[in-house]
């Protein structure tokens, strides 16, 4: 993974040296409210319902086994020994003291971590697959990529404030993982007939009040021309993005009211002044860049290990985990495991402090040192010999990593809601909770197949609820929670919005909400038929006749 240069720990050091000063300057109440605020989110820090909470960045969700040791010793010197992996790779504090933070930004920059540019009106952290590099169908490894464009966008003069938050997200595989077209930006990686590798580019993407899939403008970037393409993109938002309404002024907006091709006309008309300029990329420097992520040291093994299938004929419990929550390898002999954060009456994507020391500790035996955090909110053990998949999975059932849940109804991706965000309508983690309950039953799980379950609290979509194949909205009802519910969502190469169901429904009837819509599904679907692929066959209707006729 990459190591911090010079300049980086140069800019983290003084970054923090600089909000120490402007922190200790509010506090004294020599800067108002006001003038605070665009400091403090800069350096990731929000005011939430009831504390601080201070978001930390994990560049394209990559992490190491001491970085992690240290997020678990912040997280019970400064916090309340935990923490919360966000959708967006990134790891927040729920509870930190307002004139602490500077410390915690302190001993994160010893361990090469941070927290700029995790908010504000900037360009946010840039996220990939959580299996880059390792993935069975990768074309290329998108991680260099996104390290260039950490580069580039760290404190770029030009783009610290623009008319709103922006992001960014590269895939480099067949199958999206990264949900590339519902980014500001989505990059997907593509070959030319010539063999020529670039970037179809994807501008005006994102959730939130006005959801909205990516509209292409290149179909084909060459690699070289990566850094000052998307500079054109960052001018044209700049210089035409609202900036009277916030609720208008992200890029999608500005797109969808140019339309396509003049959108494309003015991006195109901008990158004749920044094409094979200075920041064209060289492949001395591509290469540079990519060495930071050569891989492992991995030994020679067969394709296929005789212990883990004997393992897996002799251990059902060991064989619902492996068909759930290990995946292919790129490299013969090696799996890559994805560990669950979410267990039952657990807050999807929390980890305490002996959970993120556990992980550690594992990475270390079992993965060189290296974890990553998934869209969907749980970590990810990349390179862990098929030989050790056994053993591995016995430790992970110490820890509460080895619920065999990945991409079942219960792994709910859902954000921290009314209990700690201000923005939020209504609770989400009590909703996550009360379904993984309902529904507590592996086999049936197992024979629901996949079926992604996304929670957010307000419409701002943390909890990508728009992308779920069933999605739940938290709202306002004359001061009461309600809970609006959408179907038909996805986040992968077929990427959909959700529809609406119908009118929002009292929290208590939830569980039994998200049951007949099960029922729908089992009823309805053909063998072999996936959730998703049974309500596109059939419509929303047999849905919302089956729902509303028995909740209410």
């Amino acid at each position: 993974m990459y190591k911090y240069d010079a300049y980086d720990k140069t800019i983290v050091a003084e970054r923090v040296a600089q909000f120490r000063d402007q922190t200790q300057r509010y506090l004294e109440g020599k800067l108002t409210d006001a003038e605070f605020l665009p400091l403090r989110l800069q350096n990731g820090l929000y005011v939430q319902r009831f504390a601080p909470m201070l978001r930390v960045a994990i560049p394209y969700g990559m992490v190491s086994a001491t970085q992690i040791r240290k997020l678990a010793e912040i997280s019970r010197r400064y916090d309340k020994g935990y923490v919360h992996f966000s959708t967006r790779q990134n790891v927040q504090y729920n509870w930190p003291k307002l004139e602490r933070v500077p410390d915690i930004l302190a001993e994160l920059a010893t361990v090469e971590m941070h927290a700029i540019q995790t908010s504000g009106n900037c360009i946010r952290n840039t996220t990939t697959d959580q299996f880059a590099g390792v993935a069975a169908d990768e074309l290329l490894d998108p991680r260099p990529y996104c390290e260039i464009i950490r580069q580039w966008s760290t404190f770029h003069p030009e783009f610290a404030y623009l008319p709103r938050k922006f992001k960014i997200a590269i895939n480099g595989a067949k199958q999206d993982r990264a949900a590339v077209q519902v980014h500001d930006i989505g990059l997907h990686v593509e070959q030319s007939s010539h063999g020529e590798l670039g970037f179809r580019v994807l501008v005006g993407g994102g959730l939130g009040r006005t959801p909205m899939i990516g509209t292409e403008i290149c179909s084909f970037l060459p690699e070289q021309h990566l850094l000052t393409y998307l500079e054109a993109i960052l001018r044209v938002y700049n210089r035409y993005g609202r900036r009277d309404n916030k609720y208008k002024a992200r890029i999608k907006i500005l797109v969808k009211a140019l339309g396509a091709e003049a959108f494309r006309a003015k991006v195109d008309a901008e990158w004749q002044h920044l094409k094979d300029g200075p920041q064209t990329l060289t492949e001395a420097e591509i290469k540079r860049i990519s060495q930071h992520f050569s891989s492992p040291d991995y030994i020679d093994l067969p394709a296929e290990s005789a212990l883990l299938q004997q393992h897996l004929q002799q251990d059902p419990n060991f064989r619902h985990w492996y068909q759930r929550n290990v995946t292919g390898h790129k490299v013969p002999g090696y799996a890559i495991v994805t560990f669950s954060l979410k267990a039952t009456a657990q807050a999807p994507g929390d980890a305490t402090d002996k959970q993120l020391e556990a992980a550690a500790d594992l990475a270390e035996q079992y993965s060189f040192g290296e974890i990553r955090v998934s869209h969907q909110q749980n970590l990810v053990l990349a390179d862990v010999q098929q030989d050790h998949l056994y053993t591995l999975w016995q430790e992970a059932l110490k820890f509460g990593f080895a619920t065999p849940n990945i991409g079942l109804l219960t792994d709910v991706i859902c954000c921290p809601g009314g209990d700690f965000c201000a923005l939020a309508n209504a609770k989400s983690l009590p909703i996550a909770e009360a379904i993984q309950r309902r529904f507590d039953d592996l086999d049936y799980l197992h024979d629901i197949g996949n079926l992604d379950l996304n929670i957010s609290g307000c419409m701002n979509a943390c909890g990508h609820h728009h992308m779920g194949h069933i999605g739940i909205l938290g709202v306002d009802k004359k001061g009461e929670e309600f809970y609006q519910v959408q179907l038909g969502g996805s986040a992968y190469n077929d990427a959909s919005l959700g529809k609406i169901l119908g009118p929002s429904f009292a929290r208590d009837v939830m569980p039994d909400v998200i049951t007949s819509i099960i029922d729908v599904y089992l009823k309805h679907r053909t063998p072999e038929e996936l959730f998703i692929d049974t309500y596109r066959r059939i419509g929303i209707q047999p849905f919302k006749d089956r729902v509303y006729a028995s909740n209410n």
